[in-house]
């Protein structure tokens, strides 16, 4: 029998079969050949003994959240408690893009800014419109409520800036649990406990546990660059052009212009080097 994983606790994979819910074991050949199933992967079950047979090929796999077949990622970016962070963003905006993951972009906990706070995130957002991403603010429910048809969102984003407040604003009869942000951390606690896969509103999301530091491994220097989608709009004289040093380079002198955002330019460069 076949079925998609929908939540992992401890060692026990929750799979959906057409509606039924099996709480299930995996193999001990799985742990042998390094195989680890996680939520999103669609799964051959003995629906009798309770085991997940096989792991069927996967579309895409995320490390940080551990999930797999994803259409596209819902990154919850707070602008204050904790603070707006472009390092972070354009992280994840990068592990969307290797990955091959839709990225969309949802600014919380606007009321807490000034006037002027307000329009420096105005600006921000503007231009990640600009280049190609969706974007929301967490008050624009039915907006956010539309992109979820038939597809597989991920939530992502930093602990603390409102993941599971948003999916309780969507969808209220859910009642996940918050919590509050540390003021003397400046970032928020945990309080997905799991990944779990939920149907909500003619597709499927994932809530999975935030986090305060993303770290990359064993990502090319081409990879990251690449992943920069802006950076496609203006060709270089060499075309192995790494945006660092290289003489014409039409990448840092769209940054000069304006044309390119400097925070996008700087992130881009603690990445790669």
């Amino acid at each position: 029998m076949e079925g998609q994983i929908v939540k992992i606790v401890s060692n026990l994979y929750t799979v959906n079969c057409n509606g039924t819910l099996y709480d299930c074991n995996s193999r001990g050949k799985f742990r042998k050949d390094n195989i680890m199933p996680v939520v999103g992967d669609y799964v051959v079950i003995d629906s009798v003994n309770k085991y997940i047979l096989e792991v069927k090929p996967r579309k895409n796999r995320l490390i940080r959240p551990m999930v797999s077949n994803i259409d596209q990622g819902l990154i919850i970016t707070s602008v204050k408690i904790p603070d707006f962070s472009t390092n972070l963003l354009d992280k994840l905006l990068v592990l969307m893009e290797l990955n091959d993951v839709a990225a969309v972009i949802c600014f919380t906990k606007m009321d807490l800014l000034t006037d002027h706070e307000r329009q420096v995130i105005d600006q921000y957002r503007s231009y990640y419109e600009k280049i190609g991403y969706r974007t929301f603010t967490n008050d624009d429910v039915e907006g956010i409520q539309k992109i979820f048809k038939n597809k597989t969102t991920v939530f992502t984003g930093q602990t603390g800036a409102g993941k599971s407040s948003l999916i309780n604003r969507l969808c209220p009869n859910l009642n996940f649990q918050t919590g509050e942000v540390s003021v003397a951390l400046g970032r928020g606690k945990h309080t997905t406990r799991h990944v779990e896969l939920i149907e909500l509103f003619g597709g499927k999301v994932l809530d999975t546990p935030g986090f305060s530091s993303l770290e990359f491994n064993d990502i090319s220097k081409e990879q990251i660059r690449d992943s920069f989608i802006e950076f496609k709009n203006y060709p270089c004289k060499f075309k192995d052009c790494h945006h660092l040093n290289e003489r014409d380079c039409a990448v840092k002198k769209a940054v000069a212009d304006g044309e390119i955002l400097e925070s996008r330019y700087q992130n881009y460069k603690k990445l790669v080097q």
